[in-house]
């Protein structure tokens, strides 16, 4: 084993334990979860939050207590805890004034199931993996600004709605690359079509056209890798001209 894999995985086996919970009044837990929260230790108040989640479920806080918990699981990085939660929580309660913040949840959550911590570590490019999370990000949080477009979480999921439309660009010509380095043309003719239809405002177009413009001339179609050519001529002057 790895020095580094040894220390990340005893830093993940060496989390305290909670502490059990006593039987008390739901005021008592309630408060006692926020004092842990307060406190920084989220694995004791998730313990509360769930015992009166369990215990008393037609509490007066149980709303609050199942939002509380979705930011626990969120901040524990236990993000498939998150999403069960946000799910349940948007099943039983879609009216919810607070929903917006629930939507804003279940985009950071999948954001954040789409990353790697590894190769976040040691900076490893997958651009190649499944999308899926971003995909499901970029949706929650096209929702949250459609329901609430005045929301206060709105501004900060536009700025993450244009990273994950990158995410997702970035992946289309990873593909479309990958077909052109298996002269797999049509394929990545496909996917850079793809990309420039869905994710034309991104940083990834310019990419597109070449390989769309590298596999028409291996196709041995001049006459649509000249039309390419000048549409990449006309929107990347600087790079055409090399």
């Amino acid at each position: 084993m790895s020095l580094v894999l040894a220390v990340v995985l005893s830093g993940c086996a060496s989390k305290p334990s909670p502490k059990p919970v006593a039987i008390d009044t739901p005021e008592n837990m309630y408060a006692n979860a926020q004092k842990s929260l307060d406190n920084g230790n989220v694995i004791q108040a998730t313990t509360l939050l769930e015992a009166m989640e369990s215990r008393y479920p037609f509490d007066p806080q149980a709303t609050q207590v199942q939002l509380d918990l979705i930011s626990a699981y969120y901040r524990q990085g236990n993000f498939e805890q998150a999403l069960a939660s946000i799910d349940r929580f948007l099943r039983l309660n879609p009216t919810h004034p607070d929903i917006d913040y629930v939507l804003y949840m279940r985009g950071l959550s999948n954001m954040q199931s789409d990353q790697n911590m590894f190769h976040d570590m040691f900076d490893v490019d997958r651009s190649d993996r499944d999308p899926q999370f971003s995909i499901q990000a970029f949706k929650d949080f096209k929702q949250l600004i459609t329901a609430k477009p005045n929301s206060h979480y709105g501004a900060d999921a536009r700025q993450r709605m244009v990273a994950l439309k990158n995410r997702l660009a970035r992946h289309q010509l990873s593909v479309a690359k990958y077909y052109l380095d298996r002269e797999v043309y049509i394929a990545a003719i496909n996917r850079a079509k793809e990309l420039l239809s869905r994710f034309n405002d991104t940083e990834y177009t310019q990419g597109a056209l070449e390989v769309m413009i590298a596999s028409y001339k291996a196709l041995e179609q001049p006459e649509l890798a000249d039309k390419t050519a000048k549409v990449l001529a006309l929107n990347f002057p600087k790079k055409s001209a090399k």
